[in-house]
């Protein structure tokens, strides 16, 4: 990347006296992924003067048929790339006159992390430095919201009743989590340090139409239409909150235009379900019997439970819209009507297996691979 010896401080943060800002043209890291991908088309819907240019590798969980309702829309752009070029981030931020980032690349799937941990650094840390660093030198960003997880907190005890708080010390227990917190903490130090306008956001389990039947909730969708066996790590006990997804991306809404600069923000559903608990649902409205499923063994290590509070967010006016009930069903309908044809066959054929192997556009990383990369 090129750096120039002296690179611009952030000194002016642009907020209106009632503390709302109004963001002009957006860039959107990982945008055809996901929660990305909803994000882009909530804003576009809901204000159609912003400009959207979303950046993103197409990796094998992101698919441009997440963005096609867009094509043609002259506040929307494309561009193919990869978060860990820094001379391409330069040049987007600076052509495009962006003043606001919404960092959502990642490799964000737990089970890969314990195979291929290498990559998690490579792309959640490294990739997040990268991006600052580019930040910083472009000089004008007013506002950069940098997507972290829950998992950062580690496991939350069974018996407690409040949600953990943002302000609760992390312990992150597996390669994914621990490179999330990596990733937050260094941009934490870019706001302190210079001045670099940071939000950071830790959500809980998102689900909904659009994501890769490598998560628990669409895997168990596709495998129940298909009439196979649902696989159940361990014990099944493992309990998550599910937030869906168009409510996540009303949160981002918020949080672009009300949240505190330097603040972290936990984006969370207090209603808990077990991993027994989904299969049973998802068995129910499917219309199969709940005694197809099988037990595999567990991952390396898995937390048993996160638990987190979100009335700071809550307090900026946001509010889970969409019950699980409700959620499951939609996002049954889509996987009915979608599911065969979003992604690569062969992609989603291995990440419906019980325990997926690297995906095949994602290679698993070598020592001698990250040390160049150190080294450029």
């Amino acid at each position: 990347m090129c750096v120039p010896e002296h690179a611009p401080i952030m000194t002016e943060l642009r907020q209106t006296a009632d503390g709302s800002y109004i963001p002009r043209n957006i860039l959107v890291t990982g945008g055809a992924g996901f929660i990305g991908s909803h994000v882009v088309r909530y804003l576009l819907r809901h204000h159609p003067t912003y400009r959207v240019i979303v950046l993103d590798k197409l990796d094998y969980c992101a698919s441009l048929f997440n963005l096609e309702e867009l094509e043609g829309n002259p506040s929307f752009k494309f561009i193919k790339g990869d978060i860990l070029s820094g001379d391409l981030l330069i040049y987007i931020l600076a052509t495009e006159n962006i003043d606001t980032i919404l960092h959502f690349a990642a490799q964000t799937h737990v089970d890969n992390s314990f195979g291929n941990s290498l990559a998690f650094t490579m792309n959640n840390i490294c990739g997040t430095h990268v991006l600052l660093e580019a930040a910083r030198t472009y000089g004008l960003v007013r506002r950069l919201i940098n997507v972290s997880t829950d998992e950062v907190y580690g496991e939350t005890s069974v018996g407690l009743a409040q949600g953990l708080p943002e302000s609760s010390p992390m312990a992150p227990t597996n390669p994914y989590a621990a490179a999330k917190a990596g990733a937050e903490l260094m941009a934490l130090a870019y706001h302190v340090s210079y001045g670099l306008p940071i939000i950071v956001t830790r959500g809980n389990n998102v689900y909904g139409p659009g994501q890769f039947p490598e998560k628990l909730v669409p895997k168990f969708l596709m495998l129940a239409q298909r009439d196979e066996a649902l696989p159940i790590y361990g014990d099944g006990l493992a309990r998550r909150s599910y937030l869906y997804v168009e409510d996540v991306a009303e949160a981002y809404a918020v949080l672009l235009h009300r949240g505190r600069l330097g603040e972290v923000y936990n984006i969370g559903s207090q209603v808990e379900r077990s991993v027994l608990d989904v299969a049973a649902d998802v068995l129910r409205i499917a219309g199969r019997k709940g005694e197809e499923v099988v037990h595999v063994r567990d991952r390396p290590f898995n937390d048993r439970r996160y638990y987190i509070n979100d009335r700071k967010l809550a307090d900026l006016g946001w509010s889970e819209r969409t019950g699980w009930e409700a959620g499951l069903e939609k996002t049954r309908q889509w996987y009915s009507e979608h599911g065969g044809t979003h992604w690569d066959a062969n992609a989603v054929r291995l990440a419906l297996t019980a325990h997926p192997t690297s995906p095949p556009a994602s290679p698993v990383l070598r020592l001698d691979a990250f040390s160049a990369f150190l080294a450029t």
